[in-house]
């Protein structure tokens, strides 16, 4: 039933009084314009820009896992061999071990300089594009790996490649991180890991198909071609558009993200926040010394905390697990049945990566590092034990402890270990600090890579012992040094570490508290030492308590 004229036109006239009071007040707390912010709006919002960004940043991570994974079960495959005699080992040439390990190790160190590259484009590029040009590096690079008739040539393609992975690497979980919200943000990232195994797995089940060699290694165009299209349909993050001064459009994104209005105080203070960490961070010097500040912000604490995070991930000993078919091949499996195992192991360990993204969330950060952890020392020692005894129950049940140590690693160290870097560092360092971690990464992924075939060679089963006793440092490490990121919102965390500074209280300890102050608020602000130069508002409804930690909601 319609109104009446006259009331019909009360209402219009209340619907328009409430705009140019919505409108007044955007302009005066904030300096802008609801005309220039609805100008900038995504054409997603909500859950669909949601699933979009994850099925962009899940795209480029399939990507990682598929092409880690392919080169190392092509090694043992006849064809490839054929064209690359070099990584034949046998008993005439001793070294091709060493060179079987290099051909893969070699796309690490392509990965390194592509993510130490993002220090000084990742901002000045921002995270869409950086992302666009290590896609197309990415498909130029598989192309060479393609059409490779040399063992020089391959090497080079590898190289290339792995640059170009490096640079979407060490962007895209920042930008998955900034474009989520804090309650869905563990789970989004987490299902980045699983989504690394897939590719791993993919990568297994096709070449243990009767296709040529090169077949697989095209087959990553697939992934990459989607990534670099689909993205140009997605926004930019809104903490790089708060750094670069384009404000509307960032409250726009912000907008989109949570699915309500710019006038809503939820949305307000999520952009109030953004402005308060770039407050903080415009007083300090513009460049690559910031990461070794101390102070309220302390970019060097949490930038060391990354890197030696990324390290403690490669050092756990997964990479050589995740040579499954070489592994699985000196358990006593003939080729046919180690691939079999293999592509088994990468099923259940997609199974175990999933459970892993129900949990983050309720569980905690720090509980699953040190679940898991502790669970891979174990079975590092059993495997140990199994090694020495070295009979034929001992290598079955070794095999089984292969996929229990994967179950433990997708827990505590797969998507986590993304998750984390990108929530640990504060926003004016964020893309250099997940430079430098996941240069980290590739780095020491190197290594263990090019150790794990020429330490089976020469000590055999006392390798396990290795990793083992690095698995058992990681514990305490991870109990005293790396503080709670979960149920905050990464603008939260710089008042975590800020508190801490000024109390002189253990970081670890401030970020378990329940009445930090949330980013946004006055309080906040006070803990920071700055004006962010918005006019506070006085909520009307205060906002609802949470449960998660952190989240006591203080009213503005």
């Amino acid at each position: 039933m319609s109104l009446p004229s006259s009331d019909q036109e009360k209402h219009q006239l209340s619907i328009a009084e409430n705009t140019d009071i919505h409108h007044e007040q955007i302009k005066q707390q904030f300096g802008l314009d609801l005309a220039d912010i609805a100008a900038h709006a995504p054409s997603l919002r909500g859950r669909k820009l949601t699933a979009a960004v994850a099925f962009v940043a899940g795209t480029g991570f399939t990507l990682f896992g598929y092409d880690q994974g392919v080169m190392s079960s092509l090694l043992t495959g006849n064809q490839f061999e054929a064209s690359f005699p070099e990584v034949i080992v046998e008993p005439s040439h001793p070294d091709h071990a060493t060179l079987q390990s290099f051909t893969i190790a070699i796309y690490e160190v392509g990965c390194l300089f592509g993510a130490l590259s993002n220090l000084w484009v990742g901002d000045k590029l921002g995270r869409r594009r950086t992302i666009v040009v290590g896609g197309g590096i990415m498909i130029v690079g598989a192309i060479l790996q393609t059409s490779a008739f040399s063992f020089v040539h391959l090497i080079f393609a590898r190289i290339f490649t792995g640059y170009g992975n490096g640079l979407i690497t060490s962007t895209v979980p920042t930008y998955h991180a900034e474009l989520s919200p804090s309650a869905k943000r563990g789970r989004m990232i987490m299902m980045e890991g699983t989504l690394i195994v897939v590719g791993v797995t993919i990568a297994f089940f096709v070449n243990w198909s009767s296709a040529q060699w090169r077949v697989p290694i095209a087959l990553q165009l697939v992934f990459e071609i989607i990534m670099v299209t689909c993205i140009g349909f997605l926004p930019e993050s809104p903490r790089w558009l708060v750094k670069r001064g384009r404000n509307a459009e960032a409250m726009a994104v912000i907008s989109a993200m949570e699915d309500k209005p710019p006038t809503d105080s939820e949305v307000q203070r999520t952009y109030h926040g953004i402005r308060e960490a770039v407050a903080v961070e415009t007083s300090s010097q513009g460049s690559l010394r910031e990461l070794t500040t101390g102070g309220r912000s302390q970019n060097f604490r949490r930038t060391v905390i990354a890197v030696v995070f990324m390290m403690m991930q490669q050092l756990t000993g997964i990479n050589l697990v995740t040579l499954w078919t070489i592994v699985f091949q000196r358990l006593g499996l003939s080729d046919v049945n180690a691939r079999i195992a293999s592509a088994a192991n990468g099923t259940e360990y997609v199974l175990a990566s999933i459970a892993a993204y129900y949990a983050i969330d309720y569980i905690g950060r720090r509980q699953l590092m040190l679940f898991g952890a502790t669970g891979q020392c174990i079975v590092m020692l059993l495997l140990a034990i199994l090694g020495y005894i070295n009979n034929t129950p001992a290598q079955i049940v070794s095999v089984v402890l292969l996929f229990g140590f994967n179950t433990f690693f997708a827990f505590g160290w797969l998507g986590l270990a993304w998750l984390y870097c990108a929530e640990i560092a504060g926003l004016r360092t964020r893309a250099p600090t997940n430079a430098l971690s996941t240069a980290s990464n590739w780095t020491f992924n190197f290594v263990v890579v090019m150790v794990v075939g020429p330490a089976f060679n020469n000590i055999s089963w006392r390798t396990y012992i290795v990793f083992a006793a690095l698995n058992a440092a990681i514990v305490p490490v991870v109990y005293f040094f790396f503080p709670e990121t979960g149920g905050r919102s990464l603008e939260d965390l710089d008042v975590v570490f800020a508190l801490a500074y000024i109390t002189g209280e253990d970081p670890v300890k401030v970020s378990l508290r329940k009445d930090v102050p949330l980013a946004g608020s006055r309080e906040a602000d006070e803990i920071l030492g700055v004006s962010p130069g918005v006019q506070y508002q006085s909520s009307e409804k205060p906002p609802t308590p949470s449960s998660s930690p952190g989240k006591a909601r203080i009213p503005v």
